[in-house]
């Protein structure tokens, strides 16, 4: 049984984030974690609304929030036949980084699920940025970023970019290789570089790889380093069908050279398939 949060604001990329994660999971035994943080930006509300009027407005957005989840989950109980799959909701008064580490933890939860954009106006949650915010706070767990408009339909081809610096736990490639062996789906290693010539280690934790994959298998695929790696990757997939891609979030290396370059901001917002971002072990 996977444990799957799914935070959402209603909006219709908070809806493709849930059908993606419904059908990627469709053969698999979950239980789903419908979040919704409905904390409003206080700092805007002190100085011009008083405390009694602060009561309200939170009254209102937790009458709300409950409400829309309501409907989230009748829908899912009519329309989504699936009794591998079940349904709880969540409503809190928090921002969403509190209630997403919050629920990670009580929920025990395996993977987050979630789009690159939110709604826009009164039920504003989170944007594209507090997505990116989410991967720098949340470090425990992997988040699958779904794209604005994404059709997620199969997985046949799974991608999974690297350098070959470091070496690769079971942890650390649990989800992706899960995923993997259940579509049956063969790995694509993205290596992004100058030169492709590998060193000592990094030959070490070529193989480690290959052994760590073996049961599915994978195919590398060298990409002519262009500008940035963002850059060199985007390119990639818009030539190439790829269905999901995956990368592990170092916290040093590789993981800090794609924060100085904020690669996953740049895919989040542009990529046309979804990004698996890995916890690091």
């Amino acid at each position: 049984m996977k444990n799957i949060l799914l935070p959402t604001d209603f909006s219709e990329n908070a809806w493709n984030a849930i059908f993606t994660a419904l059908k990627l999971y469709s053969n698999i035994a979950c239980k789903f974690y419908l979040l919704n943080a409905y904390e409003p930006n206080t700092l805007n509300l002190l100085g011009r609304k008083s405390q009694e009027r602060l009561g309200i407005i939170y009254d209102s957005l937790a009458q709300h929030s409950q409400l829309e989840l309501e409907k989230v989950l009748g829908y899912l109980e009519e329309h989504h036949q699936n009794t591998g799959h079940s349904f709880e909701t969540i409503s809190v008064a928090e921002t969403l980084e509190e209630a997403v580490e919050e629920t990670v933890t009580s929920k025990d939860i395996d993977l987050i699920v979630m789009g690159t954009q939110g709604a826009t106006g009164a039920k504003e949650v989170f944007m594209g940025s507090n997505t990116v915010k989410l991967l720098k706070s949340v470090k425990s767990v992997p988040i699958l970023v779904v794209p604005s408009g994404h059709d997620f339909k199969s997985l046949k081809t799974f991608a999974f970019s690297t350098d070959f610096n470091k070496s690769y736990s079971k942890f650390e490639l649990k989800t992706m290789l899960e995923l993997a062996k259940h579509w049956q789906t063969k790995i694509q290693i993205l290596h992004v570089a100058v030169e492709f010539a590998l060193n000592e280690q990094q030959k070490v934790n070529q193989e480690q790889l290959k052994e760590r994959l073996k049961e599915v298998g994978m195919v590398i695929k060298n990409i002519e380093f262009e500008a940035n790696v963002a850059h060199s990757l985007q390119n990639y997939l818009s030539e190439n069908r790829v269905d999901l891609m995956a990368l592990i979030r170092y916290q040093h290396s590789f993981w800090e050279k794609i924060i100085r370059e904020a690669v996953v901001k740049k895919l989040s917002f542009h990529a046309k398939v979804p990004l698996l971002i890995l916890p690091e072990s």
